[in-house]
């Protein structure tokens, strides 16, 4: 019965409606009335030639976005976790910006680890990203001999599963133009080649600060949370192209908020899902409700051809083909004067350009243009 339908109404409704129909006992002359039904709401529910879609998907945006808080969500017992919610991450998504406040990421794990905490905790540890500062126990600078000394935290390295070796090794490689070599006591001693100051030997402190050791760059932080039947790591900061290399990560639903790094690494059908998905857990975080139709709209318009780009005056507003529409957004003389130069033709063939010049305007989307071919009059249509 569902055969009869397929083209009529979309796979993913009919592959909703199999799911649902399991709990219930319906006769097939109920299933027959139920399907007839479902086709006739899906019907409905397009929309109508000539429909004025984006003033509709604009208004349908711009009404629960005024009731939008300004707040920024906190991982309790992480400092650094916090993830920006509400009009900032709104503001963020539309205007497509390349530099997130909150960089974050979920990283759901393989069949094999997801079920462990310890498992959990453990990958956690490999994809964070560790520095030299977090190993050191103690810096000092020794002012006599110009050169800094690190001692070790040995504790920290074994949980880390470093060896003095390694470090040893990454702190030669960051610092080719530094001797690095560690001291029978084991501490680490770091020193400029030739003649400094004691100024750059405290810039050299600071440097050193920062010289990554192990872990996924860019992963600041980690906290690993239980989701239903499994555990789910979450992340301060995003490096989605190093996370999927890992075994140990399904790569197939771990996730970015970072809809620019998601286009570069899976290409532009991903990133405009991340745009669809970051719009709607933000909507649906503050309790609006806005037709998912408009959000995929505002996707596809960011996203059609081929990069993202934002609503904004170098984004799509850049690319619109009316002199006057470019110049009623933003930097009105600059549009105008560029457009007087090359002596540009506007069509005034949109709404924005219309309404300015008090014209009727050409409103709606998908109405046919109709040609009728007129006869000539006969006698017959003459006398009457």
């Amino acid at each position: 019965m569902i055969e009869d339908y397929e083209g009529k109404i979309p796979a993913p409704i009919l592959e909703q409606y199999q799911k649902e129909i399991k709990d219930f006992k319906v006769t097939k002359a109920q299933e027959a009335e139920i399907l007839k039904r479902l086709e006739t709401e899906y019907k409905n529910a397009k929309i109508s030639p000539g429909e004025s879609i984006g003033i509709i998907t604009a208004e349908s945006f711009g009404e629960p976005t005024t009731q939008m808080i300004l707040n920024m969500f906190h991982f309790s017992g992480v400092s650094e976790l916090n993830i920006t919610m509400g009009l900032p991450r709104f503001i963020e998504i539309l205007d497509a910006r390349k530099t997130i406040g909150t960089p974050m990421m979920e990283i759901y794990l393989t069949k094999e680890n997801r079920d462990s905490d310890k498992s959990a905790k453990k990958i956690a540890s490999l994809i964070k990203e560790t520095t030299f500062n977090e190993v050191v126990e103690e810096f000092s600078i020794n002012v006599l001999k110009l050169h800094v000394e690190a001692v070790i935290n040995k504790k920290i390295i074994k949980n880390l599963g470093i060896t003095e070796a390694v470090i040893l090794e990454k702190l030669q490689s960051a610092m080719k133009s530094y001797s690095v070599r560690q001291n029978a006591d084991g501490s680490i001693i770091i020193k400029p080649s030739g003649e400094v100051t004691l100024k750059e030997i405290y810039r050299l402190k600071e440097k050193l600060n920062g010289v990554y050791l192990k872990g996924v760059p860019g992963i600041t932080q980690v906290l690993p949370v239980r989701r239903g039947d499994e555990y789910v790591i979450l992340t301060s900061g995003t490096n989605l192209k190093k996370v999927l290399e890992l075994d140990e990560v399904d790569i197939t639903r771990t996730i970015s908020n970072n809809i620019f790094e998601v286009f570069e690494v899976l290409g532009i059908e991903a990133g405009r899902n991340a745009i669809i998905a970051e719009s709607k857990r933000v909507i649906e975080d503050q309790g609006l409700n806005v037709d998912h139709r408009h959000i995929i709209f505002i996707a596809d318009l960011m996203t059609t051809r081929g990069s993202i780009r934002g609503v904004t005056r170098s984004g799509i507003a850049s690319e619109k083909e009316s002199v006057l529409a470019r110049a009623s957004f933003e930097t009105t003389i600059k549009h105008l004067i560029s457009a007087s130069i090359i002596g540009e033709v506007d069509t005034l063939n949109s709404v924005i350009e219309n309404v300015m010049l008090n014209q009727p305007v050409p409103l709606g989307t998908g109405l046919p243009g109709l040609l009728a071919r007129m006869k000539e009059p006969t006698e017959k249509t003459k006398k009457k």
